[in-house]
């Protein structure tokens, strides 16, 4: 559909070329009917985001193009324009899905402003669209990045649990990308197109976080002089997030076990018990069986959030994944963006105890020192650097063992190459002589 397209649809030719002309003025594409039979058959052939039609016509009412326009396009606005209408066929079009109607004689203005409202309205809607489909792709399956078999086996537990209504705990380390996992669940399940509500429990004091997430009514407490929903409302029939569940306190466990059993719950300062509709998912970087024995969160409320647990790996136990990682991050900050290979396994070496959020800030720091496009070694926090790498780190030796020669020439070339040509610049890299280098490139049968 073009963006400013229009059909109108009036059996007074003279009325409609009026129209025509003034909406072609104000930059819309018109197109003209002389009858709701001819407006269906050009609809068809050329849908158009608005509709004006004239309710009286002598083969099809206004009404019944309404009708048809709207079950073959429900995007479609239709404005009803009458010197006939009364209180019963206005909320007649109404409830039918009419966008609105004006009463003949109406001002060009007038009318105009109508279909201005139509295609601002169609804009937002396409804009949030937009953003709809925009984080459902960041935070899809697909772009939880890493192919090593420990992330493999999160996927497949994902994939497996998201089609279900089940109670998820997603447990790891900070840093590992738990709501992230929340997320993907969420838009692989059929409550994709409905709410999802995150909400950092370590983030609000005791009586604040109660508020927050039961909502409350007015006059529960000084200050509430109005009626909050909370975010189990909120999330409707969507998902509702609870990170860090092992930071609430006794309190706050005993109401969301209520909740968890009884699927229904109750403002503050309220009597009404209202359902509980969302899928509730959880997460924590704490052990909670340890909680569990020093009786800082309850049992019973473990087992139920612990239907469906999904541990996420840290990073330094996936270390095979931090070159993709470190790709996504810079072609993500600056496209085209590379690393130095003798970074690239500093990094690799390095123990992350922040996890990939840890890495993803080293990563942005580590540009902003470089100040191009190439990050190396001297780029990095000097805490990530450690010692100077030595050939061991770069490499295992296979249990079938190797060829030292060929490993020495190949350090020789890397270093020449990094070094473009500089002997003396390659010697300093490896860390003997410039004679030395020399000495081992005739040794070698090198140039």
């Amino acid at each position: 559909m073009h963006e400013r397209t229009l059909l109108i649809v009036d059996d007074e030719r003279k009325m409609a070329v009026v129209l025509e002309t003034a909406f072609e003025q104000a930059g819309y594409q018109v197109t003209i009917a002389s009858s709701g039979e001819d407006a269906l058959a050009k609809f068809r052939e050329n849908p158009v985001p608005l509709v004006l039609t004239d309710l009286k016509m002598p083969d099809i009412s206004g009404i019944d193009v309404l009708e048809a326009v709207k079950k073959l396009s429900p995007d479609t606005e239709i404005i009803l324009m009458t010197a006939y209408a009364t209180a019963q066929t206005a909320v007649e079009a109404m409830k039918k899905g009419a966008y609105d109607y004006v009463l003949k004689p109406f001002s060009l203005e007038e009318l105009k402003l109508k279909a201005e409202r139509v295609f601002e309205k169609r804009a937002l809607q396409m804009q949030n669209r937009s953003l709809e489909a925009e984080l459902k792709s960041k935070f899809s399956i697909k772009n939880m990045i890493g192919s090593s078999g420990a992330m493999q086996q999160v996927y497949k537990m994902i994939e497996k649990v998201a089609p279900s209504d089940a109670t998820v705990l997603i447990l790891g380390e900070s840093g590992t990308g738990k709501e992230l996992a929340a997320r993907a669940i969420h838009n692989l399940s059929a409550r994709s197109e409905q709410p999802f509500i995150a909400v950092n429990c370590a983030a609000f004091p005791e009586n604040l976080l109660e508020s927050e997430i039961f909502g409350y009514e007015k006059g529960a407490f000084t200050g509430a002089d109005r009626r909050k929903l909370g975010h189990f409302e909120l999330a409707g029939e969507g998902t509702i997030f609870l990170d860090e569940i092992g930071e609430i306190s006794p309190t706050i466990q005993v109401k969301l076990l209520r909740v968890l059993q009884n699927k229904q719950y109750t403002r503050l300062g309220g009597t009404e018990m209202i359902p509980l509709k969302a899928r509730v998912m959880t997460a924590t970087n704490r052990v909670l069986e340890d909680s569990i024995k020093d009786g800082t969160f309850r049992e019973d409320l473990y087992y139920r959030i612990n239907v469906f647990p999904i541990t996420l790996p840290p990073l330094r136990r996936r270390a095979e994944d931090i070159p993709e990682l470190v790709e996504h991050f810079l072609q993500k900050m600056r496209p085209g963006g590379r690393i130095d290979p003798v970074a690239l396994e500093r990094l690799r070496r390095y123990g992350w105890p922040g996890n990939v959020r840890e890495l993803e800030n080293v990563i942005e720091r580590a540009l902003i020192m470089a100040g191009g496009d190439t990050i190396n070694s001297e780029d990095l926090p000097t805490h990530v650097q450690g010692q100077a790498a030595t050939p061991t780190d770069l490499f295992d030796i296979p249990e079938e063992g190797i060829n030292l020669e060929e490993v020495e020439k190949k350090l020789i070339f890397t270093a020449i190459e990094k070094a473009d040509g500089n002997k003396s610049r390659a010697a300093k890299l490896l860390g003997i002589t410039r004679r030395k280098l020399y000495s081992m490139m005739e040794r070698l049968g090198g140039e």
